[in-house]
């Protein structure tokens, strides 16, 4: 008496066991079938992930214990991730040369390149150990094998009266199922070696007629559980499900249920076949399905293109605002494409390509906008150096009648003239602004100097700074701050050698703010005059640009977030630090509202 279902993998057979094979064979193909599919299936996954995304992959599998087992997919997503470096640096390159640079200048260094050489270096390593371990593995495995064929051996030769055969042997066979693996180089010869003494078992049961009767109808039992399951997954919603498990079943069926009684044989297995088949023939439904979801997500895809070409394509005059909100549309649309799933194999690569062929478009007519608003700031910033050095020339001119028109002139021409770069901004105003007050304030010395206290003003600014540094935050210390800068700022000059004095006064302004939690552009000032009313407003205005920059920068950073919610905890102090800053910038803005209609004076 043989068990079949063992003799499958070997070169003997019965009259059973070719009905072994050739059901095993049917498992194997399916299987592979199955696997093909997964294969495909996982690839166009990892193709329709962003570099971003392929190099968090690749930093799960290289954390996980067993990374070295997650080799096949961790090649796939290396190989995407160089697919996505040359793509984005070949982008950057065509940037780069349509923006007028020689293409030899043109940096490859990709920002994502050390990032990813580190977790190959770290994937090597774990993957080396991985590898040794599974040598170590298989060797206690292997042992634990042949100890297992030496139990069963045993079992046959040198059985013991009263030894419950039925029990003993179900011990080796689940035994030998849990058992891990071995090396393939090992596993043919041990594997024969197994089915040959669970044959001499067997063939010893003969004697064993009672016992031979309740294993065939152990095993039958097992199949009929089999059967009824798989009828059951005939009506599962989820067809990949019912595949799923139905090639479980095959592996129990094998592995389980057999042999059984010379009568069940064939109907059974002709029943389980049948039903197999039935489910099988299911996978059109899930092609469907899936065909179904890939169109949608083809029709939507070609929406988000359409969308990019219309912006990169705008008729009307473009604008800085017109590409900064088509920025932020462009890569919400980008991230919303990367999220869709799948496309039809066939158009996926001719889609792909024209996104990001419009994309490109888009990059490049918002680079030539920006080329041209560069162009035009730098003739501004050229008009405006040209104000400062005649500013800077006629500064120390006593020739009043002259230089006094000159300079108004030179004031007024300063405003006509457009917005220069804004890394210069600042630095043309101080220079322009240095130059005027040096020549007016010349000219106010030689023509009031008799009018002049400033031993006296210093006296005074001494006083009130003394004022100032006794403040705490107690109660009314913030108007008492206020009463001191409008006095402040109506005195007058200081001796020369007394100038830092007003260094040492801002220093101390600036602790007595921040210690009564309140900016210096909310300060109430009396006695400014329109210079100083000017500049404040100037000064006001700069953070403002600057503080929407960088809210602006923050909100476009939560888009790279596949959950950019409040709810995410990752999330809930950039959204707080958001909040706060845009409470700010309001604020500054009314703040900057009240000194241009007079309000803050």
């Amino acid at each position: 008496m043989t068990e079949q279902n063992l003799q499958s993998d070997t070169e003997e057979s019965t009259p059973h066991s070719e009905n072994v094979k050739d059901h095993v064979a049917s498992t194997s193909d399916k299987k592979d079938e199955k696997e093909q599919d997964n294969h495909e299936e996982e690839l166009e996954s990892i193709e329709s992930l962003s570099l971003t995304e392929v190099l968090t992959a690749m930093e799960t599998i290289v954390n996980k214990e067993d990374a070295g087992a997650h080799f096949k997919k961790f090649n796939q997503l290396k190989e995407q991730a160089n697919h996505l470096i040359h793509d984005q640096t070949e982008d950057l390159k065509s940037e780069f040369v349509t923006a007028g640079n020689p293409v030899e200048l043109f940096s490859n260094q990709h920002p994502s390149q050390a990032k990813l050489s580190g977790i190959l270096h770290v994937y090597r390593e774990k993957n080396d150990e991985y590898h040794k371990k599974q040598e170590e593995n298989h060797h206690k495995n292997l042992e634990h094998r042949q100890s297992i064929i030496d139990s069963l051996k045993n079992l046959y030769t040198n059985t013991e009266a009263g030894t419950n055969l039925f029990k003993a042997i179900r011990e080796i066979k689940e035994d030998w199922k849990n058992a891990g693996q071995v090396a393939k180089s090992e596993f043919k010869l041990l594997n024969n070696n197994y089915f040959h003494h669970l044959n001499q078992f067997y063939q010893m049961l003969d004697m064993n007629k009672e016992y031979m009767e309740q294993e065939f109808a152990h095993n039958l039992e097992k199949r009929q559980h089999i059967i009824e399951r798989a009828k059951e997954l005939q009506s599962e919603p989820s067809v990949q499900k019912a595949l799923n498990e139905l090639q479980y079943l095959h592996k129990l069926w094998k592995e389980e249920a057999e042999p059984v009684a010379e009568e069940f044989r064939e109907k059974t297995w002709d029943e389980f076949k049948e039903i197999s088949n039935k489910i099988h023939d299911r996978k059109s439904e899930l092609t469907e399905q899936i065909e179904k979801e890939q169109n949608d997500n083809l029709v939507r895809k070609n929406e988000i293109i359409e969308e990019i070409k219309k912006m990169a394509a705008a008729v009307k005059e473009t604008n800085h605002n017109y590409w900064q909100n088509s920025i932020k549309k462009v890569e919400a649309l980008r991230t919303e494409f990367l999220k869709l799933g799948n496309v039809p194999r066939k158009v996926s690569n001719q889609n792909w390509n024209d996104f990001k062929e419009h994309l490109r478009n888009f990059n490049v007519k918002k680079n030539e906008f920006y080329k041209g608003l560069k162009n035009s700031q730098q003739t501004n910033l050229d008009e405006k150096l040209n104000l400062i050095q005649t500013a800077k020339d006629n500064m120390l001119s006593e020739e009043w009648e002259i230089t006094v028109p000159l300079f108004k002139k030179l004031q007024e021409d300063w405003k006509k003239v457009g917005h220069v770069p804004r890394s210069m901004t600042n630095k043309v105003w101080d220079d322009f602004r240095e130059a005027c007050n040096t020549f007016f304030n010349n000219y106010r010395e030689k023509n009031n100097a008799t009018n002049d206290n400033w031993k006296e003003n210093f006296k005074t600014k001494r006083s009130l700074l003394d004022e100032l540094k006794a403040i705490g935050d107690e109660e009314g210390s913030v108007e008492k701050i206020e009463q001191i800068k409008s006095k402040w700022n109506a005195i007058g000059k200081v001796p020369r050698e007394k100038i830092t004095i007003n260094t040492e006064f801002n220093k101390v302004l600036r602790d007595k703010l921040k210690l009564n939690k309140i900016h210096e552009y909310d300060l109430r000032e009396e006695g400014l005059s329109e210079n100083q009313v000017t500049d404040k407003a100037r000064k006001i205005k700069n953070q403002i640009a600057d503080l929407e920059a960088e809210i602006v920068k923050m909100e476009n950073n939560l888009g790279f977030f596949s959950n950019p919610s409040r709810e995410n905890p990752l999330l809930r102090e950039t959204y707080e630090k958001i909040d706060d800053k845009k409470s700010q910038l309001e604020s500054m803005k009314q703040s900057l509202h009240s000194i241009l209609i007079g309000e803050n004076q």
